[in-house]
């Protein structure tokens, strides 16, 4: 388990400046979701997204967290796309 702050923490310094909602729906510590916009996925696949993404939570993916539901979006694809 990660309490939320800490997972919000680690995503903060990876995408400082950027959308970052995240939820424990359960509020287990275990299981999260997330939805980031960042300029930082600009011409990365999905994919590669996710994997910034990974990145940015280390070893905590392995260990700590059980399940993420994660939306990745840039800032033109959120605007398109979600209508935010």
């Amino acid at each position: 388990m990660m309490p939320i702050d800490k997972v919000r923490g680690r995503l903060e310094n990876a995408f400082p400046d950027d959308r970052i909602e995240l939820s424990s729906p359960q509020q287990d510590d275990n299981h999260f979701q997330l939805l980031i916009v960042s300029e930082q996925f600009a011409g990365k696949s999905m994919v590669e997204q996710h994997q910034l993404v990974y990145r940015a939570l280390g070893d905590a993916m392995r260990e700590a967290i059980h399940a993420l539901a994660l939306r990745t979006y840039t800032p033109e694809q959120w605007q398109k796309d979600a209508g935010g």
